[in-house]
Parts: C-alpha cells; structure tokens; sequence
C-alpha cells in the first residue's frame, strides 16, 4: 500500500490547476484510493490535488510578501496576460531601473558582509532550506539567540544575512512559479561569485550560521554545566566508592576518608585495564556476525556495522572460564578496584582528546547535530558524530564492548569476592540475584545489538568526553554497585522477599524488551501484517508515531520498564542505607532528562503530528504521574 507524503493539517504549497503557480494550501484529508489529497486555499478554494502538484515550503524560496498574492483568488482574473509576465513582476518599462537597483544593492551587500564577517545565507531556487517546516509556524525556543534577517531580493531570488537579533516567528505568505525569469537567469553568475565568497572564506565566516544556529540547542547548562559534570562525576565516581568500602556507610559518614594517591595509581593496573580494552578491539574486528546500514546520515550516507557483540561476549566468558580453571586469582580486580576506575578515567579523558584532535580536521558533513562551535560544549558532547579509524567505529565500539562486557566480569569477580571476604561456601541469594538480573539485561542488549542504531547516542549525539566517560567508567563501576555493596554488607534475603522481586524484574523486563521489540519491528517494516492491528499518526517527514501497543500506553514504555528492573536490581540489598539505591535515584533522574531531550527533538523533527501525539498519549513515562 503506497504511503502518504503530507500529513493531515500541514502546510504546504499547491500548484493552482492548469498552471505552473504555487499556492500556500492546507492539506484537510487524503483519499488512500485515488491518492488525491484534499486541499484548503487561502481564500477558501477546497481541490483536490496529486501528490506531484504538492510541495513542502522548503522547497521554495521565498521573496517579498507584497510582490505576489497569497491566494489564487487575486490571479484569476489575469489569466489572458502574456504568459512571459508573471504574477509580481515589474511593468517593462520599470524593469532596467529596477535591474540597475538590485544591481546596486547586492554590491552593497556584498561590500557589508566584507565589512561584518558574517556568512550570508545564498539560497538557490527550490534549494534546500536551512530549517524543516513541519506543519506548523517556526517558534523561538527559550533559550533562542535573537535574530534580524536582512533581505535584498531580487525576482524570486534572495540573497539574506542572518543577524541574531529580534524577529516575527510567522512565515511569509508568498507565490510561486516554476518558471525561471529572464532577470534569474542573468544573475546566476553574480549569485555564483557571492556564494564563493562564502564557501571559500575564513572557517570562522564559514561556519557562522551553523554554529549560531547550534549553540541556542546546547544542553546540559552550556558550558557551566558540562565543566561542573567533567570534574564533578569522576570525583563523585570516587567517594561513592571509598563509602562503599566503609564500614557503616551511612550519609553521616559522608565525605569518606581519602586515600593517598599512591593508593589509587597503579601502572600496572593500568596496563591491565589497555590488555582489556584493545582484546574487545580485537573481538571486534573479528570477522564473524552480520554487517547491517546504520540509518542515514544528512548527507544521505548509510554507515556499515558488523553485530558480533554476543560473539564477542561468548568469546570473553571462555577466557574468563579457562582463567577461572588455571587459578588466575581474580581477587585481585576487587582488591585494586579504586586503581581500576581510575586507570579507566585516565583513558577516558586520553580517548576524548584523541577525538576533540581529529574532529578539527573533520568534514562538516561527518559533524554530530548536538555539537555547538564552542570547545569545552564540544569536548563535552563531542564534536565527530561518527569517529572512524578505517572501518573501526570507536563510538559504536565503546557502546557496548569494553563497559557493558566489563560490567558482567566486574560482577562475577564481586561474587567470587563475597565469598572469600565472608568465608561462604557458596554466594549468597542476593548476590546471585544481582549477578542473574543484570547478566540478563546485558545479554538483552547484546543479543539485541542491532537496536543501538537508532538511539540517539548514535543518531545525534557525537563522541565526546560525555559517551567515553559513561561508557568506559560510569557503566562498569557504577552499575555494579549493587554488587561491590555486598560483598562488604551482606543482606539475608528470604525466599518469599526474592520470590517478589524476581516478578518484579521479570516484569520490568518484559515492558522493556516488548516496547523496543515493537519500536523495532515497525521502523524496520511499518507495513507488516504483524503490525497492522496497530494505530498511527503520519508525519511531514514520510514517517508514522506509534499510538496504539506499548506505544499507547505512555510515550517511552521502554524507559519505564528500564527504572522497573532498576529497582528490582537494588532490592536485593536490604534497607539498611540508601547507598545501594543510588543507581535508581540517578538512572530515574537520567530517563527523564532523556525524555525532555527526545520530547525536544521529536517536536522539531515531527511538529505538528507529534503535538497530537501528545494528546493522544499525554503520559510520558508514569501512567497517570508524569
């Protein structure tokens, strides 16, 4: 069944029949038979059109509202005209004045932006437009810079320069034609010449509108911010683990003593943990698993990446097994656990210059849409979408191999340790739990490797200090917390107690494979029979949100199965302090950031289809709380 283009109440521009004019129209419905859509003039005219009759407001460019009408109702009465005068234009004998004007403007034009330094954005006919229009007018976001647009227009041509100062968020009401006019066709040399000026001068004139453009989306508090969370999580990293190694760790014992550097250094630690990181290197450069296409890039490329995670997970457990069997004493990673975090820091932050480096060289095209222009936001976020050595993708790499394998060793090491610390013959209920719940989740998401492709640490964030750090350090030594915990603060745990908390996971744990497992399916084929119980909104992007099934039941039921087995992973450790529940408190703070970050972006990308969206599913993660 052919799929729709244009989504019900966008805007969007519709040739008037029996001529080649361009109409601003509103698309009222759409006959999935006859493929005609249903459209609303702006003097009230409903036609129906095809689909090759209608395009989007960016594939046009605008010129002055007051040189052209907004609705066909003003043109037809001159119909009989010569055809080579066009809605808009100047008389004959106005024409060489007008001509010998726009001349003298665009020198002036280009003369001012010799003068300011500013990148002039040179729109081409019917070219790609700076920003998507989704059905609705542009607004200004809070934090937006304000702007000015300066136009010199000249036929539909315009070139502008964008200053960021005030300006109207509505769109101009204009008219088309497909015809290009004598007066264009002149002045595609000079347009030519401006737009070298452009592209070939300084970086700084280069990349004025991109980085203006970008750095009203930066997150995280800007630049104060992403400084306060570089130092703050690896020192808060540290003393949530010197608390572990207490003896009462209790808040009132908070900060915990520090130890002397020499007591957190350890070269040979460090070795250790490079021995660790580049055998996953070699894991995945192995030539075993499918090789799949990433989703696309805005250049319209398609990356390749090899799944062999679970491969290389099974090749990890038997090295793991054979040391186990040669009496390789892995006490040896619990007792050095401190020196292990900060050898992983320490490569973190090598890793995140190495990537700021090799990003100053990088294609604009290869740039993440997160990054902002400013150094430190850059370092932070990371300016590379896709960093590559050959086919080796550093950022996909790190995702998945050396943190979240790491986590499941981390955690074996921490059984094998209660054991000896307590002197038990076997571990304990709760540590097997804790082991069991997370061993689960790991090998979900490594058996399910193919998902990572559409989150967006893939699709928009780039690799910077933020995705190193969290996945070389804060995954592995923080998400075995729960079981670093108990090998010092055992918790006796009744049959019955884990009886309700292993429901509890496997609940959580079906809401969140079910819900990614849907999501999936859909995106891979919208039209599989398997799917076609289920209800959906169509978008301005060619693309249909998901209103019935999981994704019915709240906007981001994968988050809520998430915190879920979250919970149901720090049970297992009693009551006694709050420290093992850490990891709830900071994942529930984490998903709802990413929710405010996916509600940003999704509103931009779908405009007005996900504003119905919202109303169809109002609750974000909790039903009927938030």
């Amino acid at each position: 069944m052919p799929t729709r283009r244009f989504a019900d109440g966008e805007v969007v521009r519709g040739r008037w029949p029996g001529s080649s004019l361009y109409y601003e129209v509103e698309i009222l419905s759409h006959d999935s038979k006859s493929q005609l859509y249903t459209v609303k003039y702006k003097d009230g005219t409903e036609l129906e059109l095809k689909e090759s009759d209608i395009k989007p407001l960016t594939s046009f460019r605008q010129r002055k509202s007051g040189s052209a009408s907004s609705s066909p109702s003003r043109r037809r009465g001159s119909r009989s005209r010569s055809r080579s005068r066009s809605p808009g234009r100047p008389p004959r004998s106005s024409r060489r004045s007008a001509s010998a004007s726009h001349q003298a403007d665009r020198k002036e034009v280009r003369k001012e932006i010799l003068e300011v330094k500013l990148t002039p954005l040179v729109l081409k006919p019917f070219g790609n437009s700076i920003n998507r229009y989704n059905g609705e007018p542009e607004h200004r976001e809070k934090n937006d810079l304000p702007h000015k647009t300066t136009q010199v227009h000249t036929g539909s041509f315009s070139l502008q320069e964008k200053f960021h100062l005030p300006q109207e968020s509505s769109y101009l009401s204009t008219q088309y034609s497909l015809r290009p006019r004598r007066e264009e066709i002149k002045l595609k040399e000079i347009d030519a010449q401006e737009e070298k000026i452009v592209t070939e001068g300084p970086t700084s004139l280069r990349t004025f509108e991109v980085t203006t453009k970008q750095l009203k989306e930066v997150e995280f508090g800007g630049v104060p911010g992403v400084l306060t969370i570089m130092l703050g999580l690896p020192a808060f990293l540290f003393l949530l683990l010197l608390m572990c190694k207490q003896k009462e760790p209790s808040l009132l014992n908070f900060p915990p003593p520090l130890p002397a550097l020499s007591d957190l250094w350890d070269a040979r630690v460090f070795g250790l943990y490079l021995v660790w990181f580049f055998l996953q290197a070699l894991f995945y450069l192995l030539p075993i698993g499918k090789v799949v296409e990433g989703t696309p890039l805005a250049d319209g490329r398609r990356l390749k990446y090899r799944l062999n995670g679970f491969y290389a997970f099974i090749l990890t457990s038997g090295l793991v097994g054979a040391s186990l069997l040669w009496d390789v004493e892995l006490y040896y990673v619990y007792n050095h656990f401190l020196q292990f975090a900060l050898a992983a820091t320490v490569w973190a932050v090598v890793l995140s210059v190495y990537l700021c480096a090799r990003a100053l060289k990088a294609p604009r095209n290869d740039l993440s849409p997160a990054s902002s222009g400013n150094a430190i936001y850059d370092f932070f976020i990371g300016r590379e979408l896709n960093p590559r050595i050959g086919t080796f993708d550093l950022k996909y790499f790190c995702e998945l191999r050396p943190g979240l394998i790491g986590w499941v060793v981390i955690n074996l090491v921490m059984l094998l340790a209660e054991m000896k610390v307590q002197n038990r013959a076997f571990p304990s209920l709760a540590m097997i739990l804790v082991n069991s719940f997370q061993l689960l989740y790991v090998v979900d998401a490594l058996w399910n490797e193919e998902a990572l492709l559409t989150t967006m640490d893939i699709i928009h964030d780039g690799f910077g200090f933020m995705l190193a750090f969290g996945d070389l350090v804060w995954v592995p030594f923080i998400y075995s917390f729960q079981a670093f915990y108990l090998v010092a603060h055992p918790n006796e745990l009744s049959w019955p107690a884990a009886s309700l908390i292993v429901a509890l996971k496997l609940c959580g744990f079906i809401i969140f494979r079910c819900a990614n497992s849907q999501k999936n399916a859909f995106r891979k084929n919208p039209n599989d029979p398997k799917l076609a119980h289920l209800k959906t909104i169509h978008t301005s992007t060619g693309k249909n949100l998901l209103v019935s099934g999981w994704w019915g039941f709240v906007r981001h039921p994968n988050y809520l199965g998430d915190l879920i087995m979250a919970l149901a992973w720090s049970l297992p450790c009693g009551f006694s302090h709050i420290l093992p529940y850490f990891y709830v408190i900071y994942f529930t703070a984490l998903l709802v950031h990413r929710e405010a970050r996916d509600e940003h972006h999704c509103k931009r990308k779908y405009g007005l289809a996900w504003e119905k969206y919202c109303q169809r599913v109002p609750y974000r993660i909790f039903p009927h709380i938030y």
